[in-house]
């Protein structure tokens, strides 16, 4: 599987474009819209058939660029199945397979940021969205946010699989690209040294955070796909995922 990690400097987001090298059938996870051209370029310079555009949960700190890339493409939304927006193609759920070429990702459900996140997990590495960050995870104080469930999540999902696997997350805000689960789970200040649950909860409930700044823009243009109003469609649940 190749990969490109791209960047937008604005909201601290990666973008991951996936590919494989065979069939040229690509996949990208959580792209930005203001980054569409860079991404649409690109993907026509490697001559790529973009077959998804993957969430990893609706966004508060940016806006997607799903849609139009489902304009210029044709490729796939995928999204949670409890965001429930009506511009998605397909609502995603635990254990579902996205297929591209001879290469797949897994859906892992991992509530706690949002009731909307996931993480992909590919054979050697995994995509972690905002539950899972380089020394840190994505915060619980509001959109359906709960630190008991991101503590489960984060725990029982990711922190099983083996230390050597890489992590990508969503953001970084520190110049870090990537970790690996083991340097998480030693060196990640909320959950180094077999944190417990209820040590979690005290951490993440005693941050003092300001509200995202272009949260009241981003959520509504999120469950719209980046799409204006009168651009949007309505789909159905349990679309194939081959």
């Amino acid at each position: 599987m190749q990969m490109r990690q791209l960047f937008d400097k604005n909201s601290s987001t990666y973008s991951y474009l996936l590919w494989d090298e065979k069939s040229r059938e690509a996949v990208i996870i959580d792209p930005v819209l203001e980054q569409y051209e860079r991404d649409t370029r690109l993907i026509g310079e490697l001559e790529l058939k973009l077959t998804w555009s993957l969430e990893t949960h609706i966004h508060a700190d940016h806006i997607t660029s799903s849609g139009r890339l489902r304009e210029q493409f044709g490729c796939h939304v995928g999204v949670h199945e409890h965001a429930q927006v009506s511009c998605a193609d397909v609502w995603l759920k635990q254990d579902d397979q996205i297929r591209f070429g001879e290469h797949q990702l897994k859906v892992l459900y991992t509530p706690g940021h949002t009731d909307t996140d996931i993480c992909y997990l590919a054979d050697d590495r995994v995509f972690t969205g905002d539950t899972l960050l380089i020394r840190g995870s994505g915060r619980t104080d509001f959109q359906s946010g709960n630190a008991g469930q991101a503590y489960d999540s984060i725990t029982g999902k990711l922190f099983v699989l083996p230390d050597h696997i890489p992590i990508y997350p969503a953001h970084d805000y520190n110049g870090m690209t990537s970790s690996t689960i083991g340097e998480e789970k030693r060196h990640n200040p909320r959950l180094a040294n077999n944190q417990s649950r209820e040590g979690y909860i005290q951490i993440m409930e005693s941050m003092d955070l300001d509200k995202p700044q272009k949260m009241d823009v981003a959520v509504p243009g999120n469950q719209r796909c980046g799409i204006s109003p009168n651009e949007g469609r309505v789909n159905q649940a349990g679309a194939t995922r081959a």
